[in-house]
């Protein structure tokens, strides 16, 4: 993948810097987040963005860390 310089304004880098160093990720990185956030956002109006943000990071996880899916309803007795 190819990169490409954006003007992007300063404050919006300033807040991506102290975002990314909270989330571990690069300043690119989290720019890079907050893009897919956005635009997943824009294309699921009806979910929740805090749960769409949460989906996006459970898919960047290594597939060996993960854990299986267990419904709260599964949990009830």
């Amino acid at each position: 993948m190819g990169t490409v310089s954006v003007r992007i304004d300063e404050e919006l880098i300033q807040a991506a810097r102290t975002t990314a160093k909270a989330e571990f990720r690069t300043v690119q990185g989290q720019l890079e987040f907050w893009a897919r956030l956005g635009r997943a956002a824009m294309d699921n109006p009806d979910l929740p963005t805090s749960f769409i943000a949460e989906s996006l990071m459970s898919m960047a996880e290594p597939r060996d860390e993960s854990m299986p899916f267990v419904p709260r309803s599964a949990n009830q007795t």
